[in-house]
């Protein structure tokens, strides 16, 4: 136990949550490829449903001043639009039951899913590739999961810097993990909603 607590001290933030939400991540990749968003349009259309619900949550982080000042440039990120044109683009409405959206107030927490959305960038190269295979790019249905214009890496990296800057307490780190717990828990929520309403 020592041992563990000595490597989580050693370790920085970014890190620190990695490793804290692994199961969590896993468990919701695991769950999206099970639900086979590439296998056909009407699949597809589902995961946009899911990451549209999704980024429709996140919005309003990126444009909190407070948050703004920790992650500069944090209100140039937000993909909501793009998921929104995507949508558009296969004659799907944009429409989202106010009680689909997760409301987070607490602006720690807020860090954690951040992390998750940001994150989920960098896992998108394969996503982006698949839908491909349906032929969506970045031009048509598949704009939200395409690079950044900086590329995926290199905006990760600048992410991951500003939240190893951050000087958080003990307390506030906890509620970050938290939070990215809370992001990764209603993406697994929202996914299992959707697939009872359109199932495969």
């Amino acid at each position: 136990m020592k041992t563990i607590e000595k490597d989580q001290e050693t370790l920085t933030f970014a890190k620190r949550l990695k490793q804290s939400t692994r199961v969590n991540h896993d468990g919701v990749d695991t769950l999206v490829m099970q639900s086979q968003p590439f296998a056909n349009e009407k699949n597809y259309a589902n995961f946009l449903r899911l990451q549209h619900i999704f980024h429709k949550t996140v919005a309003p982080l990126y444009q909190n001043n407070v948050l703004q000042e920790l992650f500069p440039g944090l209100g140039e990120l937000p993909r909501l639009s793009a998921v929104e044109s995507d949508l558009n683009d296969l004659g799907l409405s944009t429409a989202v039951d106010a009680a689909s959206v997760e409301k987070i107030t607490d602006l720690h927490q807020a860090i954690g899913w951040l992390y998750c959305s940001e994150g989920s960038n960098i896992g998108a190269a394969f996503l982006y590739k698949e839908t491909q295979k349906l032929n969506f790019d970045a031009e048509h249905g598949a704009n939200h999961l395409a690079a950044h214009p900086e590329g995926r890496a290199p905006h990760w990296r600048k992410f991951v810097a500003q939240l190893d800057a951050l000087t958080l307490t003990e307390q506030q780190e906890a509620l970050a993990i938290q939070g990215a717990m809370s992001a990764f828990a209603f993406y697994k929520k929202t996914l299992a909603s959707l697939a009872v309403q359109s199932p495969l």
